[in-house]
């Protein structure tokens, strides 16, 4: 029996288990998915907007792997600093697969980016989620007015969720402080900006549609922004998506404009420089304008435009961050590998594999992982025979519980899907997240996880 510990359990690890235990070849593979979290799915969990349900429900398919006979998952496991080392992990298994993601965000650079009142998108995702790190639940205190820099999938995400109302977001999982504090919300002015054209704006037609469809918003879309991209006036020649997203924003442009007591402005073509200070806080932020140079890229016209806002989502992309005792490539922000064979020193690490963001960088959809996940799988088949000589002990489980480690086992995580049903139940709303470590390791012990 191959033993292979996979870490993470958001879609690339759970594809990565599901393609060693599904191969009909021999020897047999158990695998065990560890993750730092007491609960899986990862970013299907704690990445997907809580009112994209459809999306969501990709759980089943995850769990329906989570619950195969020679599939364990071991929650609430840390691997790294002050956790399980890739050395003991390697003592404990014949073979490893990070698919850890990419954890941190890109910034800005710009000055003023950490004054109170700018936040990541991450961290606005994390906190309407229930992602226990989560430690604020002040982003829209005391804001009018709101900016989201970026223009790709998330950023429509974060702009969405600021302008949706209570009756929309109660149906939701979204845990009970975020439901209040966003019921409560003042803010009636929200600006997505890119510093690009539209046609070259990272998010997909379907969510770029879904602000066109909110209840008591309006989307306000500037012509003369629009018309600065080359492609705008003839997007023939774009690719499918991006020639679709130019003709919602034409659409849009174009339209008598309705009312709402919320406004979205979807504004183009306008780089960061700084966020300006009102009050110790942010207060406004300053764009340059760009045009096209030519090359795809953008140039600085030497204009500015400051837009006011109490609140900015800062949206520019992810960056994977690098794991104790695993090599790093600090450029790309990915660990070195060969089709999912991790590289030391431009050699294969017998028994090292990586799948999802962390090999790849964080680009793609979640069925991007799929064939990310195969390549590994298809390299470790390959390895196994070599990877199955080495004696590993019969349960690497024991082992962890005696070194003091008290993983949440999938009775553990079932136990905290009843709790978060029952609290959605005296709430008198459906399934409700339980938002804190606390909660949750007290659920999953308190109704039979060992």
């Amino acid at each position: 029996m191959l033993q292979v510990a996979v870490v993470g359990s958001g879609p690339s690890g759970v594809y990565t288990a599901q393609g060693l235990v599904q191969q009909g070849q021999v020897p047999e593979v158990r695998v065990d998915v560890l993750d730092r979290l007491p609960c899986p799915y990862g970013l299907v969990r704690y990445g997907v907007a809580p009112d994209h349900e459809k999306i969501k429900s990709l759980q089943n398919n995850l769990r329906t792997v989570l619950e195969h006979e020679r599939v364990r998952f071991l929650g609430g496991v840390l691997v790294g600093p002050d956790g399980l080392s890739a050395a003991r992990l390697r003592e404990l298994y014949h073979a490893v697969v990070y698919c850890v993601g990419a954890a941190t965000d890109r910034h800005l650079g710009v000055p003023g980016e950490e004054l109170p009142g700018s936040w990541s998108a991450t961290e606005f995702v994390s906190w309407y989620s229930a992602h226990p790190d989560s430690l604020s639940d002040g982003f829209v205190v005391g804001a009018r007015a709101a900016v989201v820099i970026g223009v790709g999938n998330v950023a429509v995400d974060v702009t969405r969720m600021l302008a949706r109302g209570t009756a929309e977001l109660s149906p939701t999982d979204m845990p009970q402080a975020a439901l209040a504090a966003l019921a409560d919300s003042r803010v009636r002015e929200i600006q997505m900006v890119g510093r690009r054209g539209p046609s070259q704006a990272r998010f997909t037609t379907k969510e770029l549609r879904e602000l066109g469809g909110l209840p008591d918003t309006e989307v306000v879309v500037d012509p003369a922004e629009l018309a600065l991209d080359p492609a705008y006036a003839d997007p023939s020649a774009l690719p499918a998506a991006q020639r679709r997203n130019v003709e919602v924003l034409r659409g849009w442009a174009e339209r008598p404009r309705p009312s709402g007591s919320r406004r979205i402005r979807l504004r183009f073509f306008l780089r960061p420089v700084e966020l300006l200070p009102d009050g110790g806080r942010v207060g406004a932020v300053r764009f340059e304008r760009t045009l096209p140079d030519g090359r795809g890229g953008v140039t600085g016209t030497g204009r500015f435009e400051d837009i006011e806002a109490q609140l900015v989502l800062r949206s520019v992309g992810y960056r994977g961050v690098p794991l104790e005792g695993l090599p790093f490539d600090t450029g790309l922000g990915t660990v070195p590998h060969l089709a999912g064979r991790v590289l030391r020193d431009g050699s294969v690490s017998p028994g090292e594999y990586v799948a999802g963001w962390i090999k790849r960088g964080p680009t793609g959809v979640i069925g991007t992982n799929r064939p990310c996940a195969k390549e590994t799988v298809t390299s470790l088949l390959e390895d196994a025979p070599t990877l199955a000589r080495r004696d590993v002990l019969p349960d690497p489980l024991a082992a962890l519980r005696a070194e003091g480690l008290h993983p949440v086992e999938w009775e553990g995580w079932q136990a905290i899907e009843r709790a978060e049903a029952a609290l959605g139940a005296s709430l008198g709303r459906h399934v409700v997240k339980l938002p804190d470590w606390q909660s949750l390791l007290e659920a999953a012990q308190a109704q039979g996880a060992p």
